[in-house]
């Protein structure tokens, strides 16, 4: 069962909470992380992103960079940007985009249940990318990043959250420069607290990483480096039962046709697809549909029964299906996460953004998918598989520095 604890939130005075906010580390470069913190001296980028503070040219995973996180932080809690908890708390956290809302669950869990595979992995780290957040963490002794976690509903959870929000004012309220909302609650009544912790323990089996692999992989790291620290045995995390959650596909483009001429090409996907032309951009609407954008135009690819698995909780993926049948078998295409051949577009940026890259003579061909369920993502995590790369894109996302745990 899952185990989870209040914590004292090193978070920002309301009236700063919008400026302090900022979007995840990995999301921006350092050039796009340089440009959001121009005339914003709160933006917490100055801790996640800490190079913007230093010359263009500095390694970004130098103990420089590190070093200046920490002094930024320290500089922010001197001048009471940033401030303490007084006692343990939870932290109610709504996002809502596009009319959409999601509601979770903002707590520090056990290590151990990363270990014990309590909370669940669908996903492979790369140990270039736990360096960096490690030593990041271990030098400002503080988690910045939050682990996005899932699990299957509960009723009296549900209901709970439900009536904190109604009955209690935020601590903090406001849309953000890309429309999104976010709002935060602190649950500090100790019989609230105590029924959370309680219906964790007995109700929840398990929780599932959605988004945040390699910061959970980091912290786990992290507490095995520090024995001694009681607060390094936990990590933060933000949990969201599965209801409230929807996944946007993640798309393909890549460089060229493997030295195939369109109409070769074309016909060596008949092999395995249904092709037709479409007049419009193709937005698959259900499992084994896919777009494919090629000189100027969309076509709609259905894959031919048999030449997928719907019995494995892999094989009936369509990212599973386009690397199998399209990426390797005709592209060449062997490995997604290291060949330059290929990229990956989130949906939140649309098919126009495919037609952009393709247009531009940037990629020769783009490929749209139908997401991946929630419920698909339990499956293969209970499996013990393992998901091809860039299978989920998960939106809105939660900003840093509204509720950092320290270490």
């Amino acid at each position: 069962m899952a185990i989870i604890q209040p914590f004292k939130a090193l978070r920002p005075r309301p009236d700063l909470a919008a400026k302090v906010a900022s979007r995840p580390y990995d999301v921006l470069n350092s050039e796009e992380a340089r440009e959001e913190v121009k005339d914003n001296p709160f933006s917490f980028l100055h801790i996640t992103k800490a190079e913007v503070d230093l010359p263009a040219d500095t390694d970004i995973h130098s103990q420089d960079v590190y070093d200046r996180a920490k002094e930024n932080l320290h500089q922010n809690q001197e001048h009471g940007v940033l401030s303490v908890e007084e006692k343990p708390c939870y932290y109610i956290y709504t996002l809502v985009m596009n009319g959409r809302s999601q509601t979770g669950l903002v707590c520090v869990s056990a290590v151990e249940d990363y270990f014990n595979d309590v909370i669940k992995k669908h996903e492979f780290t790369r140990p270039e990318k736990e360096k960096d957040r490690i030593d990041h963490m271990r030098t400002i002794e503080a988690q910045t990043g939050n682990v996005f976690l899932a699990y299957n509903n509960v009723a009296e959870l549900d209901q709970l959250i439900a009536n904190w929000k109604e009955q209690h004012d935020p601590v903090y309220d406001f849309t953000a420069e890309d429309g999104i909302q976010h709002t935060i609650w602190t649950v500090n009544d100790q019989a609230a607290i105590d029924t959370i912790t309680r219906l964790f323990a007995e109700k929840v089996p398990a929780t599932y990483i959605a988004d945040g692999h390699h910061r959970a992989a980091s912290a786990a790291k992290v507490s095995q480096a520090l024995p001694d620290s009681e607060e390094a045995r936990y990590f933060l995390t933000t949990i969201f039962p599965a209801s409230e959650l929807a996944i946007m596909d993640y798309n393909r483009v890549v460089k060229d046709l493997n030295g195939h001429s369109k109409e070769d090409f074309i016909s060596a996907l008949q092999e395995d697809f249904l092709v037709t032309l479409s007049d419009e951009q193709v937005k698959p609407s259900k499992l084994h549909e896919f777009g494919m954008y090629l000189d100027n135009q969309w076509y709609l690819l259905t894959a031919r029964e048999g030449t997928y698995n719907d019995n494995d909780p892999i094989g009936v993926l369509d990212v599973t299906v386009l690397s199998e049948n399209i990426l390797d078998k005709v592209l060449d295409i062997k490995d997604q996460r290291t060949d330059k051949r290929i990229d990956f577009v989130g949906g939140i940026r649309g098919l126009s953004e495919l037609e952009k890259r393709v247009n531009s003579g940037e990629m020769k061909v783009a490929f749209s998918l139908y997401p991946v369920t929630i419920h698909q993502l339990f499956d293969i995590a209970d499996s013990g598989k393992v998901m091809p790369p860039k299978s989920t894109w998960f939106e809105p996302k939660l900003r840093d520095g509204l509720l950092t745990h320290l270490l």
